[in-house]
């Protein structure tokens, strides 16, 4: 579950599709008791705790950073120990800790590490908003109630650079955003960084009959539809306070809001002008393409991002995105050539994107090239090509 996961199974599906023979291993895949796979058991818990401990016993923030104090020992499962390349992704919450980092980068095999937010670049966080302290050694960390030059987030930054700077790791960042906050990185800066972004099946993700979609959904025919998805609709950093001031001043009856994904209690009762389908949390992969073709456009006004899956799904579905000038974002939509790229934080903004894409602009000319940008940047053979030369490299 989770962006970073998605992105990671279809990078191994375009390997093995490619003619690069690749398994995954996640923690649920661990020969470990069901309970524990579930919920990541003792080491999970262990690093919750210590959190716990750093924050002043308190549960602000206590899933928003990460220290990697405990995890599972990889190295001792076949497919690590037949493996050429061991390629990284999200290691987090009692997963890979940095004792067992060690252990994989002292084997001899060449690792590679898919980036998928700022962590590998901090101490602790993996948002960094707006906070450059991940430039000099971290400290003082905005994440902590106990915070100081010395505080939790200095101290597992100092065991990073330690291990980073005895190890070669080369590192891969899905957009060219997180590759500059990389470099600008003190633990970062004079790695090996290279920029290739997530794949997607654009067989698969592909323009459906619109009309034939929303019938099969029960969507209405005859309104502009738009579509926000998030795993965690009610997640702040997601942006729902902003798409709803953006969809009640524009207070169009002819536009109407559908949302996926989870935990959206009381999320559709600020839409105060707009009809709100609430599809709840899906997983199933038909659903979600049906939703993306049946809508005329794609909101996400996010406060961070790397480079979202939603965005490059609903590109290859052929539907124009809308999307704040943050992070990985305006790499994917090209402003009024496939989508609305809006000024950060701004609702006004948001809404003049929502406007241009449902009843301002060519709505034939933006699907087509929203689909045109998805297949010829994120295919599955051009991604696959160049992790191969990335593998590959001495």
């Amino acid at each position: 579950m989770g962006g970073a996961a998605i992105a990671a199974r279809r990078l191994s599906d375009a390997l093995n599709a490619n003619g690069i023979e690749a398994s995954m291993l996640s923690r649920r895949s661990l020969p470990l008791p069901l309970w524990k796979k579930k919920w990541g058991g003792v080491p999970a818990v262990i690093e919750r705790l210590g959190i716990f401990l750093a924050n002043g016993m308190s549960l602000r923030d206590l899933f928003a950073i990460d220290t990697a104090a405990c995890g599972e020992d990889v190295t001792e499962t076949k497919a690590f120990r037949e493996a050429d390349v061991i390629n990284l992704h999200w290691i987090n919450q009692g997963f890979v800790s940095l004792k067992e980092l060690r252990k994989i980068l002292c084997s001899g095999k060449k690792v590679v590490w898919t980036m998928h937010d700022a962590w590998p670049t901090t101490g602790i966080c993996h948002l960094t908003l707006g906070c450059d302290n991940f430039t000099r050694e971290c400290g003082n960390c905005k994440y902590l109630r106990r915070k100081g030059g010395n505080d939790l987030s200095h101290s597992v930054w100092k065991k990073k650079k330690a291990l980073f700077s005895q190890h070669d790791i080369t590192f891969v960042t899905c957009s060219r955003w997180l590759y500059g906050e990389a470099m600008r990185s003190s633990l970062l800066g004079d790695r090996k960084v290279t920029v290739i972004p997530n794949p997607i099946d654009t067989a698969y993700y592909a323009p459906q009959d619109r009309t034939a979609c929303r019938s099969s959904l029960n969507l209405p025919q005859d309104k502009k539809l738009l579509l926000f998805v998030a795993q965690s609709v009610s997640n702040p950093y997601k942006g729902m306070d902003y798409l709803a001031e953006a969809v009640n001043r524009m207070g169009d009856k002819d536009v109407e809001l559908v949302m996926l994904g989870g935990k959206e209690t009381g999320m559709a009762e600020r839409m105060n002008t707009t009809r709100v389908h609430v599809m709840g949390y899906v997983n199933d992969a038909d659903t979600i393409r049906k939703v993306y073709s049946a809508a005329d456009a794609f909101v996400l006004p996010s406060l961070s991002e790397n480079l979202p899956n939603t965005i490059m799904e609903a590109m290859a579905c052929g539907t124009p995105c809308v999307g704040f000038n943050v992070g990985g974002i305006p790499e994917m939509i090209d402003h009024l050539e496939n989508g609305y790229v809006a000024d950060y934080k701004d609702a006004t903004s948001l809404a003049e994107g929502i406007r241009f894409v449902t009843a301002e602009g060519n709505a034939e000319r933006l699907s087509e090239a929203a689909r045109e940008k998805a297949v010829r940047c994120y295919g599955e053979k051009s991604v696959a090509e160049r992790y191969r030369k990335v593998y590959e490299e001495q």
